[in-house]
């Protein structure tokens, strides 16, 4: 089994800098046409595709909807646990806001956020839930940066720690109980575009 993940296309949030959480922001038109990219780039690839599944988040759902329809393949019900983070009180607010609110340390203050524990735990949930529901096939999952980066850490501790761009794809095989990292974090499809 192969799990494709995905960090949903940009927003005008991300270009803004301000963390969206569980806030529904939608895609922009930069984030449909890196969408579009992906699509393409998957169709030149030899991994085969069966199913595509998205966070409950419009940027999330719209661009796994761009992704399955290039790639011809159907989308599974939403999953509310591949969400981004719950970042409560400073959701909206740009890096420079939160510091003038609650100063430098404002992340170890508790502003209603969702802990890492309670991040990986539901990342975790999630691929055992998916391996055992499809253990044949290979599922692309349109998720976000935060819930991405928590699962990552999860399955493998501190190796993997670079910032995830958005419309990045990871592909991890299932190899018994482990999940092995075919890619990490490529987004190759859009750098390529921007030549």
């Amino acid at each position: 089994m192969l799990i494709g993940l995905i960090r949903h296309g940009l927003t005008d949030w991300n270009v803004a800098g301000k963390i969206q959480g569980q806030t529904d922001i939608p895609l922009n038109m930069e984030g449909r046409e890196q969408a579009e990219m992906l699509a393409d780039r998957l169709l030149q690839e030899p991994y085969r595709w069966d199913y595509c599944i998205t966070s409950s988040l419009s940027r999330a759902e719209e661009t796994g909807k761009i992704i399955a329809a290039q790639l011809g393949i159907p989308m599974l019900e939403s999953d509310h646990r591949i969400r981004e983070r719950a970042y409560g009180q400073i959701e909206g607010l740009t890096a420079a806001e939160r510091e003038e609110k609650w100063g430098k340390e404002w992340n170890l203050l508790s502003l209603g956020q969702e802990t890492d524990e309670q991040l990986q735990l539901r990342a975790l949930a999630f691929m055992k839930d998916i391996s055992t529901k499809y253990p044949q096939q290979n599922v692309l999952v349109v998720s976000h940066g935060g819930f991405l980066a928590q699962l990552y850490i999860a399955l493998f501790k501190d190796k993997y720690s670079e910032r995830l761009g958005n419309l990045s794809l990871t592909i991890l095989e299932k190899n018994g109980p482990e999940w092995n990292p075919l890619l990490y974090n490529c987004t190759r499809h859009i750098l390529q575009n921007q030549r």
